[in-house]
């Protein structure tokens, strides 16, 4: 398969040819090229690196500070991390970016490198299109031996962001440590596994880990959904804890199961934290096309404006700076929380959902009903050479022809009770079909003739 390169870095299988997977030329170049192109011209030649837990990491950590180090660049390695963790490191450190090695919510067989610029957010689409420019030229000047960057490991990040944490007005410790909450935590073999424990004993939350050992080896699909989430849902159906926290091997997406066993939804986890914010400090919020209109819904009940943006970290986070949001994120669990940083957190989205239910009294359950209940179905189609998303594309563009069209990435049709999402993915060759719904038998119905007219042109494709 081909490496795919997007504004979420690139990511690849580890392994096979050069520029058919992530080997360690192609990581060489890209380094290298990130080096160059956003580093080397800073005042301050210096960047941070981090990793999560995949047994690649390790291997490529040493590949990606070494490329820095030969290029004159100075290097602070904070060692297994999260992605939100190395964001507030390049801003504490004052570095000129950072790279955390992780492919995400992708399978073990996977890594990536994903780029960050001096203020520790995802570099923008022009500057992500000129590293991987340079990088396919191959053509890099590196330092003399006299000029070679310091390298240094650094411990403590993980502490430094979650003191972060506990220090924002809106973390109510004291409410918290009243309710006296049991928790337990899936981290997928994880960073998470290092994380989150330390916030929830931070936060005086006693919690039972699961899959908390970070070794890398996950212990099911690292993707925080519904169906790789059985385990965690079957313990808590036992009736002995509070809340279900599950988080992606790099921590920047939080999903919660609520007491009975019962998953929330993805989308649901940013709902209730905006509320919670909304309630405090009213104004604006932002989400991705692709994410639940419930989010609408909470932000003009307190008065907000809500926009949506394009799908990505960096494409949330521009719109969300455009409308002075104050709260916003991703339908897939990630929370966007300004006043820590621009960038989707598990961290503190766990901070402020454990403080929204400590002030409310209410359990996990009872909160998630007092939102506006949408279904939500998320569908994937392979892409194979036979499969062309362009095609696929014009072909439902003609068929809604007479419906509300958004085309601001890929197409999304609002139609008769919902609407739905249709795009090729930043992380996956996939083409991603969201769908919502009032009920679940609408949403159904409206992906179920998205694919029809889909196979009506493309007979094989693969639906997954």
């Amino acid at each position: 398969m081909s490496l795919i390169k997007s504004i979420a870095g690139v990511r690849g299988t580890i392994g096979g040819k050069i520029g058919d997977s992530l080997t360690p030329i192609d990581i060489v170049h890209i380094t290298a090229a990130f080096g160059r192109q956003v580093i080397i011209p800073s005042t301050k030649k210096l960047v941070v690196v981090g990793r999560d837990a995949r047994p690649s990491g390790s291997m490529i950590n040493q590949l990606v500070c070494a490329t820095f180090q030969s290029l004159g660049i100075d290097v602070i390695d904070i060692g297994l991390s999260t992605t939100p963790t190395v964001a507030l490191a390049v801003s504490q450190e004052q570095a000129s970016g950072g790279i955390i090695i992780t492919a995400s919510h992708n399978p073990a067989a996977w890594n990536a490198l994903k780029l960050f610029n001096a203020d520790g957010e995802y570099i923008d689409a022009d500057t992500a299109n000129k590293v991987f420019a340079l990088a396919a030229t191959g053509d890099h000047i590196f330092a003399k031996g006299n000029q070679l960057g310091k390298y240094q490991y650094q411990e403590g990040h993980i502490e430094q962001h979650i003191e972060q944490i506990l220090a924002l007005p809106l973390v109510n410790i004291p409410a918290i440590r009243e309710r006296k909450f049991k928790v337990i935590v899936d981290a997928v073999n994880s960073t998470g596994g290092l994380a989150v424990p330390k916030l929830l004993q931070a936060l005086h939350v006693a919690y039972t880990g699961m899959y908390c050992n970070p070794t890398g080896l996950f212990a099911h699909d690292p993707e925080p959904i519904t169906q790789n989430l059985g385990d965690l849902i079957n313990e808590l159906k036992s009736g002995a804890y509070d809340l279900g926290i599950a988080v992606d091997p790099d921590v920047d997406r939080l999903v919660i199961i609520d007491e009975k066993g019962q998953p929330w939804g993805e989308d649901y986890t940013l709902v209730a934290v905006a509320d919670y914010v909304l309630s405090h400090t009213p104004g604006n919020t932002v989400s991705n096309l692709s994410s639940s209109s419930a989010l609408q819904v909470v932000t003009e009940k307190h008065g907000g404006i809500y926009a949506a943006s394009a799908v990505g970290e960096m494409y949330v986070v521009t719109r969300m700076k455009a409308t002075n949001a104050v709260i916003g994120g991703e339908g897939n669990g990630g929370v966007i929380y300004p006043p820590l940083h621009y960038g989707r957190d598990a961290l503190v989205g766990i901070a402020l959902l454990l403080s929204h239910l400590a002030q409310t009294g209410k359990t996990a359950s009872s909160l998630r009903q007092q939102y506006p209940s949408y279904e939500l179905i998320k569908t994937k189609i392979q892409l194979t050479p036979d499969v062309h998303p362009v095609a696929i594309l014009k072909c439902i563009q003609v068929q809604y022809s007479n419906y509300p069209v958004n085309t601001e990435e890929g197409i999304k049709v609002t139609v008769d009770g919902g609407w739905f999402h249709i795009r090729q993915s930043n992380t996956e060759p996939i083409i991603r079909i969201h769908a919502e719904g009032t009920s679940l038998e609408k949403a159904n119905a409206i992906v179920t003739e998205v694919i029809q007219h889909i196979k009506n042109i493309f007979p094989t494709v693969k639906i997954l």
